[in-house]
């Protein structure tokens, strides 16, 4: 599952670059960002906090 979330965070931070280099897209920026930040918490959530 982690595994997962961290493809999707590679993913996310990839389709956030995207729109702020390309011209028109800043859209796609702000959609990229928010699915970073959205499954980070995920992420967060999700981790194992027992030692």
């Amino acid at each position: 599952m982690l595994r997962l979330i961290g493809i999707l965070l590679v993913v996310w931070l990839v389709v956030t670059v995207v729109g702020a280099v390309l011209e028109g897209l800043f859209w796609l920026a702000v959609v990229g960002l928010l699915l970073f930040v959205v499954t980070a918490v995920i992420g967060w959530n999700k981790r194992d906090t027992r030692v």
